[in-house]
């Protein structure tokens, strides 16, 4: 059982890490090249090939992940597409019973993601995230990725907290990288982000395989 005795901070990831990965994998390789392919009236392998060149040239910037480029791209209302497939949304195994138990502690959460705004707004229209968390962070607020020594940098000074107190959860490596370069000193990756894909194994970082492992005890929870 995780020790979180002299734990301050908890920040999670969202998608991959909160949230079960499949959606955002289905929507972006399986329905937005067939709507894509529809919408522009071109063969399915061109809209793939289309997309695979975008993805490539983008891959890790602020760009991949804002809505607002893609749709202006692509010529497509980007953010209509994804509530078209909205039902697909939902919780990794367990996560929200350890959300419940971080709410009833004195530990404060924060989501820190690289989801534009307009993502971040479908995910809490679709799941209950907004009751456990009063401060979701966003690096298209911020300005950088959070692949970036420089994202943590800038929210550490807007946004107080100790690194050596802090925990965070992410199922990108190269993310957890910069974090460890910037010093939050614990560290977990996820093992399965998307249910509909094999295990991952363990590289860098430590991996949750069920946040069960991450209950805490009685002693630690305000009744």
């Amino acid at each position: 059982m995780f020790d979180w005795n002299q734990v301050e901070t908890v920040f999670f990831d969202m998608d991959g890490t909160l949230l079960d990965l499949h959606f955002d994998n289905f929507f972006w390789l399986q329905h937005l090249p067939v709507r894509l392919s529809e919408l522009n009236n071109i063969s399915l392998d061109m809209a793939q090939e289309q997309l695979r060149q975008m993805f490539e040239a983008h891959q890790g910037t602020l760009k991949w992940y804002c809505l607002d480029f893609w749709s202006k791209e692509l010529k497509l209302d980007i953010a209509e597409l994804k509530e078209e497939v909205s039902s697909k949304i939902c919780y990794r195994p367990h996560v929200e019973p350890l959300l419940s138990q971080l709410c009833d502690s004195n530990i404060e959460l924060a989501i820190v993601t690289n989801a534009h705004r307009g993502s971040v707004e479908i995910k809490l229209e679709n799941t209950t995230l907004a009751r456990y968390f009063d401060e979701i962070i966003s690096s298209h607020d911020i300005g950088v990725e959070k692949e970036s020594l420089d994202f943590w940098t800038k929210l550490h000074k807007s946004r107080a907290f100790n690194p050596a107190k802090t925990v965070f959860f992410d199922d990108n490596e190269d993310v957890l990288r910069a974090a460890q370069e910037f010093g939050i000193s614990t560290l977990f990756s996820i093992e399965k982000p998307d249910s509909q894909k094999p295990r991952r194994i363990e590289n860098n970082f430590s991996m949750v395989k069920d946040f069960s492992d991450f209950f805490l005890p009685k002693e630690n929870v305000i009744l």
